[in-house]
């Protein structure tokens, strides 16, 4: 049964990153599945996740070396890119990659971040 909630997964080696990103799209109500490390959710992801936030710079495995792993788990899973250490090769390596967008760390709102999930999930 379609409950019309949304399933975001973070996958970011930052607790605090999580923590904080759970609580605040848990209050827009979307139900939040958590990784630190992305070995872990690239075996555990969640099959109704329909977005995955992720960190590019993790000391198991980076974001860009992740993302094929994870989007052949899902095929179909949107993906929002996170990182502190934006280069223009990186950002088109992860588009290239089938990444739909991504935002800098720290965020500049929590509010823009919101923005971005809700044009990826409705795109």
């Amino acid at each position: 049964m379609d409950t019309g909630v949304r399933t975001i997964t973070i996958i970011d080696d930052e607790n605090e990153i999580l923590l904080m990103l759970e609580k605040h799209l848990s209050r827009e109500g979307y139900r939040v599945k958590t990784f630190d490390n992305p070995l872990n959710a690239i075996s555990s992801i969640p099959n109704d996740t329909d977005l995955i936030l992720l960190d590019i710079m993790m000391p198991q495995m980076n974001g860009l070396d992740a993302l094929p792993k994870l989007q052949e788990k899902l095929p179909n899973v949107k993906v929002l890119i996170m990182t502190a250490f934006s280069t223009l090769d990186k950002v088109l390596n992860a588009h290239r990659n089938g990444a739909n967008d991504y935002i800098m760390k720290p965020f500049p709102s929590l509010n823009e971040l919101s923005k971005k999930i809700d044009n990826i999930l409705n795109d």
